[in-house]
């Protein structure tokens, strides 16, 4: 089986992008293929554009993914002469998606979906906050040390949250000025410690700006494999934009054969 591909890295978040059309039923498999064994963290499908978009992409799992939104758009904006803005349909999202990207400094910011609930959550003792953004929901802690155990005892909080596609739990260190993300998209069958992750870079500046003044929050996440700007921009409290952006390297794309 011989498939056209392209990898590309936004900020650490490494996301294989499959070129030729796949059925969605033989998404999941596929994509266990092509991360098996390798740096892959994320796969997703191009496809063609339904509602008005420059393309189109879907996540393996039907997930929204930031980071590979990002890489997309760029992607999408370099085989259309580089302009500087461009607007992209992706799994997870029904409204078009902006990604501005800076050619010169080889960044791509993308808007966000803003949150459907904010709500103060605890797991295993440890207060936090759970962001639910529409088809990925993160649980954003301060102070717990990431590991799997305490995940899967945060669990739970997501089961009654409706329409999610992914889930993680955000683990933020104050002290170090740390963001480690791990994430679970069920249909994939996938569970990750990401290099970055863009969703969880804005949960956690969500969270983080609970208490801020009207306009702009931004905040760097440094994250085990690079650094996502995440902004969130509130009028009378309330969140009326987001954003997140950061470097994306895309290499050329190649044709593989899976045996």
């Amino acid at each position: 089986m011989k498939l056209n591909v392209l990898r590309a890295n936004p900020a650490g978040n490494i996301t294989l992008f499959v070129l030729d059309p796949v059925p969605s039923g033989d998404r999941a498999g596929l994509s266990a293929r092509l991360m098996a064994g390798s740096d892959i963290e994320q796969v997703g499908f191009i496809c063609p554009p339904s509602h008005g978009g420059a393309a189109r992409m879907e996540m393996a799992g039907g997930e929204f993914c930031g980071n590979a939104t990002r890489a997309f758009g760029m992607f999408t904006a370099d085989g259309l002469g580089r302009p500087n803005r461009v607007q992209v349909e992706v799994s997870g999202c029904d409204t078009l998606i902006t990604v501005d990207v800076d050619w010169s400094k080889h960044t791509a910011r993308s808007q966000m979906p803003l949150p459907r609930s904010v709500a103060p959550a605890e797991a295993d003792g440890q207060a936090g906050t759970l962001v639910d953004l529409g088809g990925i929901a993160h649980f954003v802690v301060e102070g717990a040390a990431p590991c799997l155990e305490f995940f899967q005892k945060a669990e739970p909080l997501f089961q009654d949250i409706p329409g999610l596609d992914a889930y993680g739990v955000i683990f933020l260190d104050t002290v170090k000025g740390t963001m480690t993300p791990l994430v679970k998209v069920p249909a994939a069958g996938s569970l990750v410690w990401e290099g970055s992750c863009g969703s969880g870079s804005l949960a956690a500046a969500v969270a983080q700006s609970l208490k801020a003044p009207d306009g702009p929050f931004v905040r760097d996440y440094i994250q085990p494999a690079g650094i996502v700007q995440a902004e969130v921009v509130r009028q009378n409290g309330q969140i009326t934009s987001a954003y997140i952006g950061g470097p994306v390297v895309l290499d050329p794309p190649v044709e593989i054969e899976l045996s």
